[in-house]
């Protein structure tokens, strides 16, 4: 009879959510989200190009670059579906599967990503520490088991989150507050008991991408203890412009996250509106931004760029 309980009022789908309150002007929104899924796709997909075709270009730092455009690529199609289904078509329902699949990859994608970003600091460390060393270090095989290495580590973490939520029984309302499936808010629709799961999610978090902050951070005090022992001026500035991007790229990466993370863990009553901007801020700024960023401010990549259209 218990069993009869539950299925009763096990939901069939979940139903994302648009921009709340905005509906009748979503096919206009669509409009800068395709730019800037277009941008993103495109931009990181140029960066491929020009760091495959140019032999100048085959060093670990562009190498390491091509990886987090790959990841970037990725997170970008991983939510398009379903965001631009429910702007162009309304069209909310997502079934359990398709839910869990699609959290499965912006997790472990996000993972991923804050691997690659914990391995260009690694770079720019021994770049800057210990640059005699550096091509012995960072050869060609050690470089790709970081990358494999960064993957795996990805997928490990986030395989137990689709099995363990498709388990659950959810009994809740089953309105998401986002155009995509994220952990957190899968978990709160169960009214099973998720505590190994919350558990279990809050400390791969710290051991992921805490652990990555951490050593991230690590890495710049140690550069700038070196940096600083530097006696010529314009010898400083030239160690520290080749870190500025990978930084950007860094803060654009981790401040939404963690803020996101901070809203749906600590805050119980905010504005639906800026759980939206901050959702779409989490997983769209950073695969629009890091090409751009890197397109300006790193003079190899910006110089072939320039020598594409010149021609």
């Amino acid at each position: 009879m218990s069993a009869v309980n539950d299925t009763k009022f096990q939901p069939a789908v979940f139903l994302l959510t648009g921009i709340s309150g905005q509906e009748k002007f979503h096919v206009w929104i669509s409009i800068p989200f395709c730019l800037m899924y277009i941008i993103s796709i495109v931009g990181n997909s140029f960066i491929l190009f020009i760091v495959k075709t140019d032999l100048t270009l085959h060093e670990p730092m562009y190498i390491f670059l091509s990886m987090l455009a790959i990841t970037d690529i990725g997170l970008s199609l991983s939510t398009l579906p379903t965001i631009l289904s429910i702007f162009w078509f309304n069209s909310r329902e997502i079934s359990f599967d398709a839910c869990f699949a699609q959290l499965f990859f912006i997790h472990s994608l996000s993972i991923t990503e804050s691997s690659v970003l914990l391995s260009m600091a690694f770079d720019r460390f021994v770049a800057i520490c210990n640059p005699l060393r550096y091509d012995s270090i960072l050869t060609p095989p050690r470089i790709a088991k970081m990358g494999l290495g960064a993957l795996l580590r990805g997928i490990g973490i986030m395989l137990p989150y689709p099995i363990l939520l498709k388990h659950y029984q959810y009994c809740h309302a089953n309105v998401l507050s986002h155009s995509y499936c994220l952990n957190q808010e899968v978990m709160k629709m169960a009214c099973s008991d998720v505590r190994v799961h919350s558990i279990y999610s809050f400390f791969t978090t710290l051991a992921s991408l805490g652990l990555d902050v951490l050593l991230i951070l690590l890495s710049y005090v140690m550069i700038l203890k070196t940096v600083l022992s530097i006696a010529s001026h314009a010898e400083r500035l030239r160690a520290l412009n080749t870190c500025v991007s990978h930084v950007c790229v860094v803060l654009l990466f981790y401040m939404p996250e963690i803020g996101l993370s901070v809203l749906h863990r600590f805050v119980k009553n905010f504005s639906p509106f800026v759980l939206t901007v901050m959702g779409n801020v989490y997983l769209l700024v950073p695969p629009l931004m890091n090409p751009i960023v890197y397109s300006v401010k790193t003079k190899a990549i910006r110089a072939r760029i320039i020598r594409v259209f010149v021609k």
